[in-house]
């Protein structure tokens, strides 16, 4: 059985439980200043998870984007994929550069699919199109095909009726 992917930081674990809040009381602004400084952890498994939670959270502040951006230029691909994500959802044409890049390597991964879906901007089209082939992975080939069509109906709604 694969070991669970879990980050090593005893504040990440405790951000996972929900014992460590990320807002709501007075430990909270403390606990996400710390999970910004995360990002920036040497073991990348507490930057992916540090990330990911930053990027799932509604806070849009600039120090907000200025970790995700710095996130999104990580050498490792599971923390610049949730960067991304978290971009597009805050601000999708800050993003579209990214995924552009991301998606011009040989793989990319669901968050960036989500991203993409999240942008629908037609110039990703031709991009996607590479990502539709079966993968063996239901969940990838399923985020890639909602990504593709967003950005397809994306390119129909541009283009001049016919």
């Amino acid at each position: 059985m694969a070991q669970p992917y879990e980050p090593s930081s005893d504040f990440l674990k405790a951000v996972i439980r929900e014992i460590a809040p990320l807002d709501g009381n007075s430990l909270a602004a403390a606990n996400f200043a710390r999970l910004i400084a995360m990002t920036r952890n040497a073991d990348p498994v507490n930057r992916d998870w540090a990330t990911f939670f930053l990027a799932q959270h509604e806070a849009d502040t600039p120090e907000v984007r200025a970790a995700l951006l710095a996130a999104a230029e990580d050498a490792c691909d599971d923390v610049r994929a949730e960067a991304i994500h978290g971009l597009a959802m805050r601000d999708p044409a800050l993003a579209l550069p990214l995924l552009r890049r991301e998606l011009a390597r040989d793989r990319a991964s669901v968050p960036v699919f989500a991203a993409a879906a999240l942008v629908a901007d037609a110039s990703l089209v031709e991009l996607l199109r590479e990502f539709i082939a079966p993968s063996g992975n239901a969940l990838i080939d399923d985020a890639a095909c909602a990504a593709l069509e967003a950005c397809e109906r994306a390119a129909r709604a541009a283009s001049p009726a016919s």
